[in-house]
């Protein structure tokens, strides 16, 4: 590959599309760009936007696109061999199409696709250049995402394209005498207390408590997601209700994560998410931690051999918004070179 071309990465979110470039050493090329997100208008309306991003990426260095030898993708759902296969936040014609071969067609390069939880976590590795193990990671928000790479850098997709699905996994937590329902309806499952739909159900159910009669949020007359969008801002204040449900949050989330360490013995867990910027980030993963200690065994905590090191750490994300479009860009830049 030509020392002067790059690759870029697309990061197709259910609100914006995030962009960046890396050059022929895989080092980020000028800065990140965001543009407005239309998935749920239509797999061409975001081709578009698409589009658009690379041309604000060449505007930024001028280059023209002849200088971009490949293009990483990563969508919110689930996918395999440039496939979607569930519609989860898109719209319903994402579903079936080979996106790669579409927008390949389109812009005439190569186009590499993952879902926004591996290439986060490929990202994330990326990041830690002085790591050689892999990693596990997590991200709250609307739902649960996650990621897995394997020491050496290999993204573990699985058979299928569909591996790490970390919020469909059960957890043995009832609300109310029965098992609380994710988005998907299903019963019991890790995103159904792990996600922005369950701090909703939650609030709502506090809410309507007389104990939080004279709560802000029970008096303000606007909707429960209003509220719920609200309850960050509440948790970074301190106050009770916010930090009532932002623990019991973490304390499942990192007793899931006992279980995935038995599974797959990460050695690091990494976070991301919106949570990862909170002024309370230190005091969640201190929840997550006491989660994960009340399931895990002991020697996934720290091993037996004096001095007793840990055997699996907790680390918040450290790329921001931009570390899956970063890892996605690294994987289109690995094509690109074993193509040419």
């Amino acid at each position: 590959m030509n020392s002067t071309h790059f690759c870029a990465g697309l990061d197709i979110g259910g609100t914006t599309v995030k962009s960046m470039l890396v050059d022929a050493e895989g080092q980020p090329a000028g800065k990140m760009e965001e543009v407005r997100s239309h998935v749920k208008d239509g797999y061409h309306k975001t081709f578009g936007q698409l589009k658009e991003s690379l041309r604000l990426l060449c505007h930024q260095l001028d280059i023209s696109s002849e200088d971009i030898a490949g293009v990483g993708l990563d969508v919110p759902a689930p996918c395999s061999k440039g496939v979607i296969w569930g519609q989860s936040n898109l719209s319903a014609d994402w579903v079936g199409t080979n996106i790669c071969e579409e927008l390949s067609e389109e812009i005439g390069k190569p186009v590499w696709m993952t879902n926004d939880g591996n290439a986060a976590a490929f990202g994330e590795w990326l990041l830690r250049p002085q790591r050689e193990d892999g990693l596990l990671f997590v991200a709250p928000g609307t739902g649960l995402g996650g990621g897995l790479v394997l020491p050496g850098g290999y993204l573990y997709e699985g058979a299928n394209g569909l591996a790490m699905e970390i919020g469909d996994v059960s957890v043995p937590f009832l609300e109310d005498g029965i098992l609380p329902k994710d988005g998907k309806g299903r019963e019991g499952s890790l995103e159904a207390w792990v996600s922005l739909i369950a701090i909703r159900r939650q609030l709502e159910k506090k809410l309507a408590d007389d104990k939080y009669a004279e709560h802000p949020l029970a008096k303000e007359d606007s909707t429960i997601e209003e509220k719920a969008f609200q309850l960050r801002n509440y948790a970074e204040k301190g106050d009770p209700l916010a930090l009532e449900i932002f623990q019991k949050q973490a304390h499942v989330l990192g007793y899931a994560l006992g279980d995935q360490a038995s599974e797959l013995d990460p050695g690091l867990i990494v976070i991301g998410g919106g949570l990862a910027e909170s002024g309370f980030r230190d005091w969640y993963l201190e929840a997550v931690r006491e989660g994960f200690n009340r399931r895990a065994a002991t020697f996934y905590q720290h091993s037996p051999i004096p001095p007793h090191p840990a055997t699996t750490t907790f680390e918040w994300a450290i790329g921001g918004d931009s570390s899956a479009a970063y890892g996605v860009a690294r994987k289109a830049l690995d094509l690109a070179k074993r193509a040419s």
